[in-house]
């Protein structure tokens, strides 16, 4: 059974890394861009340590589980934004949620994996990588909040 979560959470990963690469590429030379970079680099970071765990129970990657939800991402992108061809500010807030919902999962992975205790997962801090999760939903938060408001505030 935990080679069919882990393999869940690392699907739910792959989804998170190329949405937030998208989101990046979208807001580029903005303090949210800036951001977002950074929070790419974390997330691919803490996607090799998911895959560190998955060797240490000797959970193989379910490739197709993978490349499904890389799939889905891209074709999540269709849905209608209020702008046919472009990026919009629904767009940036959608993202914003996904990116938020989705580092709120990987919390609550690390923390399920803390409170396990598999003496095979001795080697890796999930109070670490717990608290990096709960700090990167807070510093999403407040831009979640300005595209909410771009997004769905009436206009004049």
């Amino acid at each position: 059974m935990i080679a069919i979560y882990l393999n869940d959470h690392l699907a739910g990963s792959t989804v998170g890394l190329e949405l937030v690469r998208r989101a990046r590429g979208e807001n580029e030379g903005t303090e949210l861009g800036a951001f977002l970079a950074r929070l790419e680099i974390e997330i691919a970071n803490d996607r090799e340590v998911l895959r560190r765990v998955m060797r240490a129970v000797g959970a193989g990657e379910d490739r197709l589980k993978v490349a499904a939800a890389w799939a889905g991402e891209k074709l999540g992108r269709l849905k209608l934004n209020g702008s046919l061809f472009s990026y919009s500010p629904l767009s940036r807030l959608v993202e914003l949620e996904g990116l938020s919902l989705g580092v709120e999962g990987k919390a609550e992975l690390w923390r399920m994996l803390d409170d396990l205790a598999d003496p095979r997962l001795t080697d890796f801090d999930f109070a670490e990588l717990t608290a990096r999760a709960e700090r990167q939903r807070a510093e999403l938060e407040p831009y979640r909040l300005i595209a909410g408001h771009q997004a769905l505030e009436p206009s004049d």
